[in-house]
């Protein structure tokens, strides 16, 4: 098969370890064959799954720990963004990459937003020509919705066999209505603020606060920058009082900042901003700081969750 010459973005199920290594492997050996650069993207103890079944040829391939870049979702896409970016550069033909950022023991919020991010990376990567990307879905492991979940997030779709269409593919027309759709109430017991452009240095003192309790330790500094951060965008974009929640959650602290402001991009942070470039910087740097961030957005207000657990 020649590479197409267009994104391709194919959900893969597979049932347990071995079909996962026998048919990730096979792809990565068939593009290694035509000279096709390889990115793995999965998690550790699949990746030496993977370098044993390549034997001799996997050094010619790129392995990249799923667990430790998509910690934070909203981090996936640029990592693929340099990597198609870098085989542009550099030479012509396909490139193909294997990411797998959904896996059973994710939380419910990671769950969400990984779910947010493989609809996303149909609008990211809309014009990356010929460029293969396979998400492989354990059908063992996942539940029902979840795999209904891929095969809309998913234009092409295998089970075994050859890869194909699939029929519940919703379509990049889809994707601002799933960043519009609003996330989950906070439990019961956050604490609120209204937060003033005058009132900023009493919010970052009460995220001091909080995050030292919680036991942030080393990475209170970095939560209060990502706060602030949102916090200032907030107020100075969509001209009003913001709001701020907080509260605690096992295993981390979390903050988020409402406004009545309407994000258009739904690509917002996850775009690698460029050498020079003016703005933009704002969700990017909250997203290299914090465990998870989740943005939502829609013509009745914005909203930025961030997470943070200690070091």
């Amino acid at each position: 098969m020649t590479a197409p010459h267009y994104f391709h973005h194919e959900a893969l199920f597979y049932d347990g370890d071995a079909e996962f290594v026998d048919r990730c492997s096979a792809f990565a050996t068939e593009g290694l064959e035509r000279g096709e650069p390889v990115l793995v993207m999965v998690g550790s103890r699949k990746l030496e799954l993977l370098r044993h079944a390549l034997d001799g040829r996997a050094d010619e391939v790129a392995f990249v720990d799923m667990e430790v870049i998509g910690r934070n979702p909203a981090r996936i896409i640029p990592a693929w963004g340099r990597f198609v970016a870098d085989q542009n550069g550099d030479r012509g033909g396909g490139m193909r990459g294997i990411g797998e950022p959904i896996w059973a023991e994710r939380r419910a919020d990671e769950m969400a937003e990984c779910q947010l991010h493989e609809s996303l990376i149909n609008l990211a990567f809309a014009d990356a020509d010929s460029f293969r990307l396979v998400c492989p879905y354990d059908t063992s492991s996942l539940s029902d919705d979840v795999i209904a979940e891929a095969r809309c997030s998913h234009p092409i779709v295998s089970e075994g066999g050859g890869p194909e269409e699939s029929g519940t593919y919703r379509g990049l027309p889809t994707v601002a209505a799933r960043f519009s759709e609003a996330l989950s109430e906070p439990p019961g017991g956050a604490d609120e603020y209204t937060v003033t452009l005058d009132g900023l240095r009493d919010a970052r003192d009460i995220v001091r606060e909080r995050a030292t309790q919680a036991g942030l330790g080393e990475r209170v500094d970095d939560f209060v920058l990502a706060v602030n951060e949102v916090l200032s965008n907030s107020l100075h974009h969509a001209q009003e009082d913001g709001r701020l929640r907080i509260w605690n959650e096992p295993g981390g602290l979390v903050c988020e900042v409402h406004d009545g402001g309407h994000i258009r991009q739904p690509l917002v942070g996850r775009e690698e901003p460029s050498t020079g470039q003016i703005g933009g910087h704002g969700v990017w740097l909250v997203n290299l700081v914090c465990d998870l961030v989740q943005v939502r957005s829609s013509v009745d207000g914005s909203t930025v969750r961030m997470k943070i657990s200690p070091a």
